[in-house]
């Protein structure tokens, strides 16, 4: 029996049998089995859009072995009565716990909001109803602010195949699509993640952890560079290790920690709004057709040197998707994308955001719990500007000339618009930014002029970042790691939980 790699050019459409008949073909056997290892998307030629498909057969009619052994992360067994403490249930949380209870560890995970189901609840009350919830709402809950996304599985981290491998096997055992394991640009889609991730909850339990909802981190009891005890609002809870994985949102958290000594300081990030276009505007511009058989809905990924001093790019984008209210407090007023599996909505939106300093945006040099004060002031004025959750909008054509008073348009917005100057919102050297980066996607995508801008979008990264060594310990203490991204060293999902894993591993190792 042997194994061999190939490699094809098949239309978009093609069919299991087509591609079976291609391998028979090119390998000149008649009896095998294959699975993929790669499949991405060529539409570089809009006359000739077609899958590069990258096939491991096996056979007995193949001499040799092509076969290359994947990393595999390998958890060792410790057994041991150490407290673990994680707080966050995103990507970093979650699967930093899920590690340390594989190890052996007595492991207590706890989350500000509520399972999953209970969360689903109140988000759609609150599209429905405008009635905002603290304790569940884009940004907190089962899963973190990840479950209610696009659910991309896209990273540019490096060194962490182990931990990709490991994310993506955990995920497909959990109910993911296996393609995930094989395609380029995967992703779940917000209806498949709330599905994972009360599947993941429940292995980790049946592994012995405990998951405790609606319990929130108010502080730490630190000794000698230590963490002792962790105060949560039900009670306390010792802790051999905390390992804490807050997201982009928990201001509050980060403010305790900077004041319990953990070491922070500020760092570029980006703000902007979310582009909003027709799903077949995009498939036009990408593909040169409103429809490409075989293939969900088009995609785009933009950057701009703009000014040459702040960078705008396209972030989160959702084909097929739908802008959503993603304020993480009552009375700010932000926004965020959200697409199901099959990205079958009749728009398309991603963030345009541009690179910039909390410093720049004060105009003086600001601490850390200046500059989380400072952002949230800003979602504050878009609340205020709207009076409740509606978002301000205008038309891509109307920011580039500052022209007209903003305009109403078909929109996949739950909470209606409400006509808005967004150039009078944003920040100066943001709208400065951002008009020239825009001028350069139109000129890099047909009928892009045609978008509407929404709202503030300020939660593509923290404006601060922890001081900690490569695996999340905190300088200066010996058992407190942060991680993913309320960290400031990673975004997205695989990122932050490899992040988490790291800890884990490197907690472990250590021992």
């Amino acid at each position: 029996m042997g194994t061999k790699s190939v490699s094809f050019k098949l239309p978009t459409n093609y069919s299991t049998e087509l591609l079976k008949s291609k391998i028979a073909k090119t390998l000149r056997i008649k009896n095998f089995s294959f699975e993929l290892e790669t499949k991405s998307l060529d539409a570089r030629n809009k006359s000739n859009i077609h899958w590069l498909v990258k096939a491991l057969v096996t056979s007995p009619e193949i001499k040799g072995d092509e076969q290359v052994e994947k990393e595999k992360l390998e958890i060792p067994y410790k057994k041991s009565n150490k407290k673990m403490v994680v707080v966050g249930s995103g990507p970093a949380g979650f699967f930093n716990a899920f590690v340390l209870q594989k190890a052996g560890f007595d492991v207590t995970l706890i989350e500000r909001g509520s399972d999953v189901t209970t969360r689903g609840k109140a988000i759609s009350n609150f599209e429905r109803t405008g009635v905002f919830s603290a304790q569940n709402n884009y940004a907190f809950g089962e899963g973190g602010a990840g479950t209610f996304s696009d659910g991309k599985l896209t990273s540019r981290s490096k060194r962490i195949s182990k931990e990709k491998q490991f994310i993506l096997s955990s995920y497909v055992e959990a109910g993911a699509p296996e393609e995930i394991l094989y395609m380029t640009h995967p992703h779940l889609g917000t209806d498949n993640l709330r599905k994972i991730v009360q599947n993941l909850r429940e292995a980790f339990e049946n592994l012995g952890g405990k998951f405790l909802f609606e319990t929130m981190l108010e502080d730490v009891l630190i000794a000698n560079s230590k963490v002792k005890e962790v105060v949560t609002s039900k009670g306390n809870l010792p802790a051999d290790a905390l390992f804490i994985a807050p997201g982009h949102s928990a201001f509050e958290t980060y403010k305790m920690l900077i004041r319990r000594g953990i070491p922070f300081r500020t760092k570029n990030f980006a703000i902007g709004s979310r582009m909003e276009h027709t799903q077949e505007t995009i498939n036009r511009a990408q593909w040169g057709k409103p429809q490409l058989p075989g293939v969900k809905a088009a995609e785009y990924r933009l950057t701009s040197q703009a000014d040459g001093k702040h960078s705008v790019f396209s972030f989160c984008m959702c084909p097929g998707g739908m802008v959503v209210p993603a304020a993480a407090y009552e009375n700010t007023n932000i926004v965020n994308g959200m697409s199901y599996y099959k990205r079958n909505g009749n728009f398309a939106n991603a963030a345009c955001v541009a690179a910039i300093h909390p410093d720049e945006l004060a105009g003086k040099t600001v601490s850390p719990i200046e500059a989380l004060d400072n952002l949230q002031k800003l979602e504050e004025s878009f609340y205020q500007y709207a009076d409740g959750y509606s978002a301000p909008a205008c038309s891509i054509n109307d920011f580039l000339k500052q022209k007209g008073k903003g305009s109403q348009f078909e929109t996949s917005y739950p909470l209606g618009l409400k006509p808005a100057p967004l150039w009078d919102l944003l920040p100066k050297p943001v709208v400065e930014s951002m008009q020239v980066g825009l001028q350069d996607f139109i000129r890099k995508m047909r009928g892009f002029e045609n978008g509407h801008l929404l709202g503030f979008e300020s939660k593509t990264s923290s404006p601060v970042q922890v001081i900690r060594d490569r695996s999340g310990l905190c300088e200066s203490f010996d058992n407190i790691y942060i991680v993913g991204e309320g960290s400031g060293y990673a975004g997205g999902i695989i990122s932050s939980a490899a992040d988490g894993i790291k800890a884990a591993m490197h907690f472990i190792e250590s021992l």
